[in-house]
């Protein structure tokens, strides 16, 4: 059993959680089984690796111009951005880390399974949720019962996750079809609710015929219109702004501000620059993977199970309104802003800290799913409604996390919040 564990164990760190190449080896599945050319074969399964690879680039060029004007928001508003974790959460992550990866590992075999046999043909290929899910189910159950044996916290994880990999985008596919025009596609990302309900509600504050792409604007204003150049000047001026309320206030700690305005607009100029890049990068690379997995997957479908669409990251859906992404982003920041003062200075109810990284890609992801029923208003609506999600789910779920890894509420998507709220309670009854 032991040489099982391990053999489980390396292919959850070396395949599952490495998601370039899960998907390269499942380009490579699917075209062999359709019989290409050694040339086709080699040139599908790179292809798709390199495409996810730049993705992920594009990715990390977004977080590095996000934690970089990150210092100028905690300076002006006088808080403390959400850490990537913390004490607790690696001393979490230390102890249980390897049965999150293990019931990452079956639970991703479960999925498989459903996906053959039930009508649900979805393949979750979202690696490091896969694994952050796994960590929150671990946390959940032990929450409830401290003393849970390795084999009940792997047994009641795996079967959750396998039942939550499978039935997430089955759930969120009509809205997928709407937003890509296409059936090939699914979304795998732990935001699915928040963009479940954008495109829920989006019809009802606009219509996808005021779509963002297609927004009149003075002729002057055409610019934004390119995700580049426009995504580049709305984040420089928003960061100019604050650099303002800076100067006025006198703030000169964290943000560097005591270096002047010249400083401060050379910095927002390149941050936004830098924003602009990582948005260009990361679309490129989901176009190439698009164009690569698609097809390749039909093999995999085909033999294999059946039918089955591969769900993947949120920034998938990007390039079909790249300008939606940005709408988004900025209406989630500026609605958990409001709400963290409400709910800590105004009303003294909690202490929020806002995770910029979570703002950015399912509030981008919220964006596109209002924008599909709503348009320019239904994109704003998306990122309201994952503000929103995020401040409340951060306020409520922390201390129910709190003998494990009350971080993970901070670094939380808001389907980690419903997961919490759910199935905990549900435990509580079954362990009595």
């Amino acid at each position: 059993m032991s040489i099982l564990f391990d053999i489980a164990t390396w292919i959850a760190n070396n395949i599952v959680n490495q998601p370039a190449l899960l998907l390269g080896i499942v380009a490579l599945i699917g075209l062999l089984v359709q019989k290409k050319g050694f040339s086709d074969v080699i040139l599908g399964t790179v292809k798709t690796i390199v495409g996810f690879l730049i993705l992920q680039r594009g990715s990390g060029i977004l977080v590095e111009a996000i934690l970089g004007f990150q210092p100028l928001m905690e300076s002006v508003f006088g808080i403390k951005a959400a850490a990537l974790g913390g004490a607790k959460l690696d001393e979490f992550i230390a102890v249980q880390g390897g049965n999150a990866a293990l019931i990452m590992t079956f639970g991703f075999l479960i999925n498989v399974l459903l996906a053959r046999i039930t009508p649900l043909k979805y393949i979750y290929l979202t690696g490091h949720l896969m694994w952050w899910m796994a960590l929150v189910i671990t946390a959940v159950v032990l929450e409830v019962k401290p003393d849970a044996s390795q084999g009940l916290i792997l047994g009641v994880g795996s079967v959750f996750c396998g039942v939550y990999y499978t039935l997430q985008p089955a759930y969120i596919q009509p809205m997928m079809e709407k937003v890509t025009g296409m059936k090939e596609l699914a979304y795998g990302h732990t935001s699915s609710s928040n963009v479940f309900l954008a495109s829920l509600l989006g019809k009802f504050v606009g219509k996808p015929e005021q779509s963002t792409e297609k927004a009149k604007l003075p002729k002057g204003l055409g610019f934004f219109r390119d995700i580049t150049a426009g995504s580049a000047f709305m984040i420089a001026g928003l960061l100019l702004v604050l650099a303002l309320i800076a100067i006025v206030r006198g703030v000169s700690d964290t943000a560097n501000v005591g270096e002047g305005a010249s400083y401060l607009i050379t910095q927002g100029l390149m941050q936004g620059l830098t924003f602009a890049m990582g948005i260009t990068v990361l679309l490129f690379g989901v176009r190439m993977v698009i164009a690569e997995i698609v097809p390749a997957f039909r093999g995999f479908a085909m033999k294999i199970v059946p039918d089955a669409k591969p769900a993947l990251d949120a920034p998938i859906v990007f390039d079909y309104a790249p300008t939606a992404v940005v709408f988004g982003f900025l209406s989630a920041t500026v609605t958990f802003f409001v709400l963290m003062i409400l709910f800590g200075p105004v009303l003294g109810w909690a202490v929020i800290v806002p995770p910029f990284l979570m703002l950015f890609f399912p509030g981008g992801a919220g964006g596109v799913f209002g924008n599909s029923t709503g348009g320019v208003k239904g994109a704003l609506l998306g990122g309201v409604i994952l503000g929103a999600a995020l401040a409340v789910g951060q306020a409520v779920v922390m201390p129910m996390l709190g003998t494990t890894a009350p971080e993970l509420a901070i670094l939380a998507d808001p389907d980690w919040y419903i997961v919490v709220l759910i199935f905990k309670p549900l435990l509580k009854l079954i362990f009595g």
